[in-house]
């Protein structure tokens, strides 16, 4: 193969790798932050209650 068909392939490769790191990152936090909120409200209605 051509080595710039090569050489585009590597970095649209490290490119499409570092958008699926991003997207598990961001959804890590949405769950945790969930996690967060859904503990605070549970400790908010036991102190209504």
């Amino acid at each position: 193969m051509n080595q710039n068909i090569i050489y585009a392939l590597e970095i649209m490769g490290k490119g499409m790798g570092s958008i699926f790191a991003v997207i598990l990152l961001l959804t890590f936090i949405v769950i945790l932050m969930g996690k967060f909120s859904d503990h605070r409200n549970k400790n908010n209605n036991q102190d209504e209650a």
